[in-house]
């Protein structure tokens, strides 16, 4: 809570120099760091310094004036918007100087319906930052008069101050805002390095649970974790956002394509999946390609892959598929391993579809049907 403002009297009871209730005005904003909290001292010290019978902060807002706050005698306009061009707000800020009008009535800059059921006779409007001006401070008298120069002096030395404050109230908005999201970055880093560690520590022990030899847990558990580091390369290049269905197929397929006489084909409309679908996606056709590169089309010289996904609009789903042709004649496996394992229940289970592998004698085959969610979309 800022200082209390109201130091026109003295211990001893004596008037208060309006200098001195000045200097304490600029010290009040130098605190202040919202513009509620800029409002609130300019518009009780300014009623006490000028002497006025109100004041108004006026903020711009793109082409009106939002009328903040005030301190009057009677009730003037807090909470409304003007157009710029319909109020004397509007006129000091867009002319960037000090309106004195002695007399309301006497001057058609003012909109006098709108003045009728107040108080208002006579007023100073002074805008804020006056190169630039960013809001206005309004001072008003229920007389017709001709306010002093040094009334206007001293609102013209609050504007300055407020403009002041008001640069500071964005800085630090800013930096309350850059520490926040430095934090969410950090939890956010804390979060991904734990998933990820539990991934490695998974992927670890299925593998050595399967593992035949250390020398096969050595090639397995490299392979893993090298795929798993590439789905995060993708992922960071997007700034851990969706990423796109292709682009993993692409990132997870490209060690496997350098062998001469292979085909490998990859076709479907653009979908979106989620930084967690994306790693996991691409630990699926990580393994799905390690076992066509060890026994499948992608062993021989002149094996086909075929890999496609359409998307069912009318049902809200996607069909992934994993076709192999021309390799090795293919048998069903009588023991499944990891790589198996995490093909067939994996990804599929995880988005809430299902999936299987058939072993057709002409090539493996890998479907997946999964529903469109907020993890599986259209992009």
């Amino acid at each position: 809570m800022l200082k209390a403002a109201n130091r026109d009297i003295d211990e001893a009871g004596r008037s208060r120099d309006p200098l001195i209730t000045l200097v304490e005005l600029i010290e009040d904003l130098s605190s202040a760091r919202t513009v509620e909290q800029i409002a609130d001292v300019v518009r009780s010290a300014a009623r006490r310094i000028t002497g006025a019978d109100g004041v108004a902060f006026i903020l711009r807002d793109g082409d009106n004036c939002f009328y903040l706050d005030e301190d009057a005698i009677g009730p003037l306009w807090k909470g409304r918007r003007f157009p710029m061009s319909a109020c004397i707000s509007g006129w000091a800020m867009l002319n960037r100087q000090v309106a004195v009008i002695p007399d309301i009535y006497q001057d058609d800059r003012i909109p006098h319906d709108a003045y009728r059921p107040t108080f208002v006779k006579s007023l100073v409007m002074t805008p804020v930052r006056p190169n630039d001006p960013i809001a206005a401070i309004g001072a008003y008298w229920a007389q017709a008069r001709r306010p002093t120069a040094d009334e206007v002096r001293k609102l013209e030395i609050m504007a300055r101050a407020t403009a002041t404050a008001l640069d500071s109230a964005q800085v630090y908005a800013s930096l309350s805002e850059a520490l926040e999201r430095r934090k969410f970055l950090l939890r956010e880093l804390d979060h991904r390095c734990k998933n990820t560690l539990a991934a490695v520590q998974s992927i670890a022990d299925q593998t050595l649970r399967r593992a035949p030899s250390p020398a096969h847990f050595v090639e397995a558990f490299s392979g893993r974790i090298c795929a798993l580091g590439r789905a995060h390369e993708l992922l960071t290049r997007g700034a851990w956002g969706n990423a796109k269905l292709s682009e993993v197929i692409g990132q997870a397929l490209t060690p496997f394509c350098g062998a001469p006489g292979l085909t490998i084909a990859v076709s479907g409309p653009d979908i979106a999946l989620t930084p967690e679908t994306a790693v996991a996606m691409h630990l699926t056709v990580h393994e799905l390609a390690v076992n066509a590169t060890k026994y499948g089309a992608l062993s021989v010289a002149g094996g086909r892959l075929d890999v496609a996904w359409s998307v069912d609009h009318v049902e809200r789903t996607m069909d992934f598929r994993w076709v192999e042709r021309g390799g090795p004649p293919v048998t069903t496996p009588t023991s499944r391993g990891f790589g198996s394992r995490l093909i067939e229940h994996g990804v599929g289970k995880e988005l809430g579809g299902r999936s299987e592998m058939l072993f057709d004698p002409e090539g493996l085959q890998f479907h997946m049907r999964a529903p469109l969610s907020a993890r599986i979309s259209l992009a």
